[in-house]
């Protein structure tokens, strides 16, 4: 198996930790690497910092990064070069055409009121997949297909492995994940109920029935992973 390349400098972001990071030195400047600590940390540095590693701390289920109290030897084992670098995907999200923001983990169309459903499309490469009357659809990158997605009954898929569709608690027991290379459009059929799209947890906007939302790979980051934690079948290099 091929060394890695030690580390000797990380930038911290995100929440605060109080784990020892030596050796390695924290810095603002010049970082070898990312340490990004939740969700919202790890999805800033992506879409922000592409071009440098993000070891993800407490933001998916462990299978490409490490949970706080692993730190501590997460860092050890960037200062040895005794890590994996796995490689994720960015998704651009639009409405109409127009692009709206861009995700890490996933996009959602979602019936604002409680008790509501609406019935959505899914098409891809120009071919309907399935209509569904249901609370709504998300979308997942891999990364992002062990949180929302996998919750509602959804795939968890390797990278590289394509963009996982599950409709959120359908109307029909007949109706399926897909998983998809991408790009992909999103509709809304018929609306009992308000509509909105979500973007890695946070609401944009309201979807209307003659809006079409799209979402396709734009981008990459790279994600490390010290070699003590879990399979390395699940990993990308």
């Amino acid at each position: 198996m091929t060394q890695s390349s030690p580390m000797g400098r990380v930038s911290l972001r995100g929440a605060e930790i109080d784990a020892d990071l030596s050796p390695l030195t924290v810095t603002d400047d010049d970082a070898d690497a990312i340490v990004a600590v939740g969700p919202e940390a790890v999805e800033r540095a992506a879409l922000a910092d592409a071009d440098t590693p993000i070891l993800a701390v407490d933001a998916d289920d462990g299978r490409h990064g490490v949970t706080r109290d692993r730190l501590a030897d997460a860092a050890a084992a960037l200062a040895d070069g005794a890590y994996r670098s796995v490689t994720h995907t960015v998704i651009s999200v639009a409405v109409g055409g127009e692009r709206v923001d861009r995700a890490v983990f996933d996009a959602t169309l979602m019936t604002s009121e409680p008790a509501r459903i609406s019935e959505y499309a899914v098409s891809a490469a120009e071919e309907r997949l399935f209509d569904v009357r249901a609370d709504g659809v998300v979308v997942s990158t891999p990364l992002g297909s062990a949180g929302y997605g996998r919750a509602a009954g959804g795939p968890v898929v390797t990278p590289g492995g394509g963009l996982s569709i599950v409709p959120v608690s359908p109307f029909s027991t007949r109706a399926n994940p897909w998983v998809v290379p991408g790009p992909l459009s999103l509709s809304v059929e018929r609306d009992e109920g308000a509509v909105s799209l979500f973007v890695d947890g946070e609401e944009c906007r309201r979807v209307t029935p003659n809006e079409s939302v799209e979402i396709a790979a734009v981008g990459e980051f790279t994600c490390v992973r010290p070699l003590a934690e879990g399979p390395p079948e699940l990993e990308k290099h």
